[in-house]
């Protein structure tokens, strides 16, 4: 019990920098997810080809080497430097993330009955209004299981921030375990519990999200 106490607070300490790379991730993700998506239905071959190229890329490297490479490597080899280990964190977590949630966003959209279109055409609307009234809520309806999903994925990921020096719940626990390694167990199980417990909300809105989704689609 006193271990607990111990560990409890200095873990405490690393939930406000894990909270914070998650929400920025989820906010920069997902407009990462849509901006993709739409690229990758355009019109435009060179869009399209460039969009293309970033999902592959991003969706068939590590995650690890992509936060080592924005961290590390960029500045070194090219002189860009992204600021602060925060924003590269973010950065590599909403770039893969967003790769893989576009296919999810173009897919969905690929999925609306072509009657929707048809019958859109038909009562005169633009391309814009057809996607804005009836294309896209439908679309985003079929997203919402799978965005769920990811949202929990993202939090995991946080923890890869600890490996470039952000004082997270993981980076909080191992300077535990390095101070004192037969505190090693209870330092994991105690950040187990600590992540469990922030997924909680997630898990259930993962829950809402499906329950939505099963609403308000046209076959």
């Amino acid at each position: 019990m006193s271990a607990i106490i111990e560990i409890f607070p200095a873990l405490m300490k690393g939930v406000e920098i894990t909270l914070k790379v998650l929400f920025a991730s989820i906010l920069l993700g997902y407009s990462m997810a849509f901006i993709a998506g739409f690229c990758r239905l355009s019109n435009n071959i060179i869009l399209r080809s460039f969009t293309g190229f970033y999902v592959e890329v991003f969706r068939g490297t590590s995650l690890i080497v992509q936060l080592f490479w924005l961290y590390y490597a960029l500045p070194m080899l090219f002189g860009w430097d992204i600021g602060s280990n925060f924003w590269a964190g973010v950065l590599a977590i909403s770039l893969n993330y967003g790769a893989y949630m576009s296919e999810i966003v173009r897919g969905s959209i690929q999925s609306v009955a072509k009657g929707q279109y048809e019958a859109s055409t038909a009562l005169n609307m633009s391309r814009f209004q057809r996607m804005r009234l009836i294309i896209l809520p439908q679309a985003v309806r079929m997203m919402l299981p799978e965005f769920g999903n990811y949202l929990i994925l993202m939090l995991k990921s946080t923890s890869l921030v600890s490996l470039i020096g952000m004082a997270d719940i993981l980076y909080q626990g191992d300077l535990l375990k390095d101070a004192n390694l037969s505190l090693a167990p209870t330092v994991y199980f105690l950040v187990l519990v600590f992540y469990f417990i922030i997924a909680l909300p997630l898990i259930w809105l993962t829950k809402k999200m499906e329950g939505m989704s099963k609403k308000g689609v046209a076959s």
